[in-house]
């Protein structure tokens, strides 16, 4: 079974995105913030990370940043209410394997990770 981390720091989308994934058969890893994300990365080993941009305390980029500085095969997408140009211009955001942003289409972000957990 592949594994999914899952990091936000809003429970709502957390839950829906878990219940979304849990019914496509992934076990499911929850982290509220960037160090709870970098713990599970250490401890579980997902199989891939969807992750909000702005949490407090460590943010996303620095979250990828070290994600794809010690696992760069792991996919990671990122969630953001910025607009796409401003993602364009933080350097580390374009290590990431893809970006949404809020509100995001379920279906799409349901897509996007099936396929790159296929490839993986």
């Amino acid at each position: 079974m592949k594994k999914l981390l899952i990091v936000d720091d809003q429970v709502g989308i957390r839950m829906l995105l878990k219940e979304v994934f849990k019914l496509e058969g992934y076990d499911i890893i929850l982290a509220s913030n960037g160090n709870e994300a970098l713990l599970h990365m250490a401890s579980s080993m997902p199989d891939c990370v969807l992750m909000d941009m702005k949490m407090p305390g460590l943010n996303g980029n620095e979250v990828l940043r070290n994600i794809k500085d010690t696992n760069p095969e792991i996919p990671v997408v990122m969630m953001t209410a910025y607009d796409e140009i401003e993602i364009g211009n933080h350097e580390t955001t374009h290590r990431a394997d893809y970006y949404f942003t809020k509100p995001f289409d379920i279906h799409e972000v349901r897509s996007t990770i099936n396929q790159l957990l296929k490839e993986t």
